[in-house]
């Protein structure tokens, strides 16, 4: 749980997301803080029932001691919520995401295949640094892995291009490994469906559009987020 109060001030783990608990823990920072809540002047949460519930919802609990801390739904999540649904309704935009989705689920499917992606990608860094390709350093070429979209966080469809992005060689390599010596002939069939997709024009294409076009709306949310 992050808290904002015009400037950061912690972040905190809790024992669960029900409202109450949420109310106590955010309290406390508060009170840490010496600030008392009954100066709130507004909320910004997300959409979840827990946060914006109008009986049990973490604002109706906080309007119950400040009755003038309304409620604003995160203009943040919301920009998230309707990019989302304007994507869905282009059906290049939808099917390279549906595609984009198999392939990561695919390949992240079990503990083998991601440790074969690791493999992969270890040769790979091992043969770039030993044609000095590239350079060896502190936080460089670290350890990556392709990245699942939430249903409703743009910024996590972000991260999962980028992660493809930089995994792109090692997972069409693995692809084509499993379509030769997957254990079985569905493995074969699927992991040469997704690499066929994988390497086609349109999706290579939207591939690096939507990175482009992602990296800005991502950096609209953070501006959003900062604002709330």
């Amino acid at each position: 749980m992050y808290l904002f109060v015009n400037a950061f001030f912690d972040i905190v783990s809790v024992v669960d997301t029900n409202a109450l608990t949420l109310k106590q823990e955010i309290c406390k920072v508060l009170d840490n803080n010496r600030i008392l809540v009954e100066n709130m002047c507004g909320q910004g949460y997300d959409g979840a029932s827990n946060m914006r519930g109008s009986w049990n919802g973490l604002q109706a609990l906080f309007l119950q001691d400040c009755p003038y801390a309304y409620y604003v739904h995160c203009f943040a999540h919301r920009l998230q919520l309707a990019l989302n649904g304007v994507a869905k309704d282009v059906k290049v935009v939808w099917r390279f995401f549906s595609m984009l989705t198999n392939i990561v689920n695919f390949v992240s499917a079990s503990a083998k295949s991601r440790n074969e992606l690791n493999l992969i990608r270890k040769a790979e860094l091992k043969e770039l640094l030993d044609s000095g390709e590239l350079e060896t350093g502190r936080a460089l070429n670290q350890g990556r892995s392709l990245k699942r979209a939430g249903a409703t966080r743009w910024g996590s469809h972000f991260a999962s291009i980028t992660s493809l992005m930089s995994l792109f060689k090692e997972t069409k390599i693995l692809l084509q490994e499993i379509s030769e010596h997957g254990p079985n002939q569905q493995f074969h069939g699927d992991a040469e469906s997704d690499y066929i997709a994988m390497m086609s024009l349109e999706f290579v294409f939207t591939l690096l559009l939507m990175d482009k076009i992602m990296g800005l709306t991502n950096f609209l949310c953070q501006v959003f987020q900062k604002k709330k």
